[in-house]
């Protein structure tokens, strides 16, 4: 899944959804991979819940439990360093440089729903040491530890768009399946004035149309 990264660059997400306004006219968005299966979706045919998680710059975890009304929890599902085939310049990480991958899902405790899973690329050179055990340790997601240690940061988002297959890089299972049929954003997260955590978070698109108050505007 890091693969989807290699090679992109400022001029890539010039035109992203969100970047710059929380909303966007006339605003469409297709695979994140640049294929042209299936067609574009409206942003405003998006349930409007939805839409307000892919321009958030909080803490994605604390406005789930906020609207769901449920605590939700962070399961780490895949965590691990190696070393990039290609350059990651969202991050200015070059190619052979070791980074940690995590992936995670966001499930509620008491229904159990997957209401979202993250893949993240962190420069771990680049986090202070406590900040840094912790994620190493697996204490909390990383909003919650950010927020925790009281470091100086902020959002930028990179792409917003439609999710297709599971890569070839994860074994095919109930996870993976969640996935697709979902929107996502990527934004990086910049600490004392450095990129250095890339993360992209995928939404199932049809748990957020069937909730009740998540209906988004048919036209």
């Amino acid at each position: 899944m890091v693969s989807r990264y290699y090679g992109k660059t400022s001029e890539d997400r010039a035109s992203a959804p969100f970047r710059c306004q929380g909303f966007v006219r006339n605003g469409i968005i297709g695979r994140t991979d640049g294929q042209d299966a299936g067609r574009p979706v409206a942003i405003a045919s998006l349930p409007p819940f939805l839409r307000a998680l892919l321009v958030t710059d909080g803490t994605v975890t604390k406005i789930l439990e906020a609207y769901f009304w449920e605590p939700v929890r962070v399961d780490t599902l895949r965590q691990e360093c190696i070393d990039v085939e290609a350059a990651i310049p969202w991050i200015e990480v070059s190619a052979g440089d070791r980074v940690m991958v995590r992936r995670v899902q966001l499930r509620g405790v008491d229904t159990g729903l997957p209401y979202a899973h993250a893949f993240s690329v962190i420069r771990l050179e680049r986090i202070p040491e406590g900040f840094r055990q912790r994620l190493i340790d697996r204490e909390i997601g990383i909003g919650a530890l950010i927020r925790d240690s009281g470091l100086e940061s902020y959002r930028e988002v990179m792409e917003v768009g439609l999710e297709g297959p599971p890569s070839p890089e994860v074994s095919p299972d109930a996870t993976q399946d969640a996935i697709q049929g979902g929107v996502s954003r990527t934004y990086r997260i910049i600490i004392a004035g450095e990129p250095v955590i890339l993360i992209t978070e995928t939404f199932p698109l049809d748990l957020y149309r069937s909730d009740p108050g998540a209906g988004g505007d048919p036209g």
